[in-house]
């Protein structure tokens, strides 16, 4: 195969990785919420990219660098962020509504 084509066809991954990582991290911290996030799902994607990195032996290319190993940091970012956000005690509590009765009151 061409490696003129070949080098352009690692550039997709690179490029459309992160972005499509980096979306979901801004996600969650603008809204400080990791409802809906699955933590098993973005781990095994850092797992993934990782071993895809070690297979591909390509360990100096931008591509690689880039595209699986920035995007498994990516990944394990958002697996710690949205397991703190989890984590995390919600800072209001709501308390049941009282009843006002005075001691002498009837309640009907």
């Amino acid at each position: 195969m061409n490696d003129l084509l070949v080098n352009l066809a690692g550039w997709v991954p690179a490029i459309i990785l992160p972005i499509a990582t980096i979306t979901q991290l801004v996600k969650i911290v603008q809204e400080r919420n990791a409802a809906g996030v699955s933590l098993i799902t973005w781990f095994l994607f850092g797992v993934a990219n990782i071993g895809l990195y070690l297979f591909t032996e390509k360990y100096l290319a931008l591509q690689s660098l880039v595209g699986l190993l920035g995007t498994a940091v990516l990944d394990f970012a958002i697996f710690f962020l949205a397991l703190s956000y989890r984590r995390q005690v919600p800072a209001q509590i709501s308390s049941p509504n009282t009843i006002n009765v005075e001691v002498d009151q009837e309640i009907v």
